[in-house]
Parts: C-alpha cells; structure tokens; sequence
C-alpha cells in the first residue's frame, strides 16, 4: 500500500479533487480548503452556502461545476502549487466561482512555522540582541 507522504502534492491533490468531484457537481461557487503537514494533506473539503435566498425564497444552486469546469479548476489548482515555496505545514485556499459560464478561482497560500522548532535549531546567540531601550 502506498503511504500519502510517498506521493507528490500535486498527485494527492488530484485523489482530493476525484474525492469531490461529486459534491463539486452540485454547487457553483465556495472554497476549497486543504490543510498541509509535512508536505501531506491531512483534512480537505468544501465550504460553500449550499442555500440562496432571494424575495424571501431560499433556493439551491441552479447548476454546479461542469466536467469543463471541474478540469480547469483541477488544471488551475495544480499550476498554482508552483507557486509554493519552502514550507511544509499550511494551508491552501481555492475561492471558486462561475461568472458568465468560465469558473473563476483564486488561490490563498498560509504557510505555519512553529518558533518552538526554530528555537531548537538555531543556536542562543545566533541574532544579536536588540536594545530594548532604543524602542
């Protein structure tokens, strides 16, 4: 059995993307969320307003995410982690919606450091104390 930490991020975020496919198919706009440990997504999904309401009438969404839409949203969601640089924990925010038929997304990176891990790393004096009375 292959362990996720074996697999490439990009190859894991297409198993989230199979996964949500869909409940993908049934909304047209939210946010997908994956949280990152150690370079592995841990927890996924959706958040997203599944009711609308408008004259005092709540409706569902009129039509979700096309297999046209799912595949440039899957491509998009790809390229972006070329923009990832350097850190292993965070998260990834796809915010998505459908505007005149093309899917429109937005991606926010959150990396997380830990200061408990860097204190262990680097050595006492490695910065130089700065004067507490020149603030």
């Amino acid at each position: 059995m292959v362990k996720l930490d074996q697999l490439s991020l990009a190859r894991q975020l297409d198993i989230v993307f199979k996964e949500l496919e869909d409940e993908l198919a049934g909304i047209s706009s939210g946010t997908l969320i994956l949280q990152i440990r150690n370079n592995v997504i841990g927890k996924f999904g959706i958040r997203h307003s599944p009711i609308a309401g408008r004259n005092g009438k709540l409706t569902g969404p009129e039509q979700g995410l096309t297999e046209r839409h799912l595949s440039s949203f899957r491509h998009m969601a790809l390229e972006s982690l070329k923009f990832k640089r350097h850190w292993t924990h965070g998260e990834v925010s796809y915010d998505f919606t459908i505007r005149q038929g093309m899917i429109i997304v937005d991606a926010i990176f959150e990396s997380n450091y830990n200061m408990a891990n860097l204190m262990i790393r680097y050595p006492r004096n490695t910065y130089h104390e700065m004067n507490t009375d020149s603030l």
